[in-house]
């Protein structure tokens, strides 16, 4: 019996909702997000990128981690350290994680509670990026922040109009804090 035949004389829906069935068959959900993760983890800690780590947090979750960015040479953030937290959702990679600086920041595409404005985060996130590629990409707003769409507004005026007294504000807001 062919497919077609197979199919006609099946109730409507039944052979996609089999395959649906057979798809999910066995997969938890996070289960796949797991795997990803644990796979970026060891890309993370046998290729390392220069200025920026990611690790589980500490209670062992697989979809909460821990990072930290090293502020880029001959930017405001020179010589600073920023902490961050990321929470992956179950359907990851297929959906971006939420990340937060967890560290004070004073930026124009960072609020003050820490939510940071990038597209990669949000409506052009692809399943090809990973962790890492956040991480660089953050790294990279740190000495180049997108001013035409910023959260803090007071930090996209003065990044063009007066970066002395940015740096001030930047010495200003930052503050070391402890890991969980």
């Amino acid at each position: 019996m062919s497919f077609i035949e197979d199919s006609q004389n099946s109730a409507p829906d039944s052979v996609q909702t089999s395959k649906l069935g057979a798809a999910r068959k066995g997969a938890e959900p996070g289960q796949n997000a797991a795997k990803r993760l644990q796979t970026e983890l060891m890309q993370l800690m046998t290729s390392p990128a220069p200025g920026v780590s990611a690790f589980p947090s500490a209670d062992g979750n697989l979809l909460s981690w821990r990072a930290t960015i090293e502020g880029p040479e001959d930017t405001p953030y020179s010589g600073l350290s920023f902490k961050l937290s990321f929470e992956f959702p179950s359907n990851y990679p297929y959906a971006p994680p939420t990340v937060l600086f967890r560290t004070p920041i004073y930026h124009p595409n960072v609020d003050f509670s820490g939510r940071i404005c990038l597209d990669i985060l949000k409506d052009k996130w692809t399943a090809a990026y990973n962790t890492q590629t956040v991480l660089l990409s953050l790294q990279s707003l740190l000495g180049e922040p997108n001013n035409a769409s910023p959260l803090n507004g007071e930090a996209a005026e003065l990044w063009d109009k007066d970066p002395a007294l940015f740096k001030t504000k930047v010495m200003d807001r930052h503050k070391d804090i402890e890991d969980d």
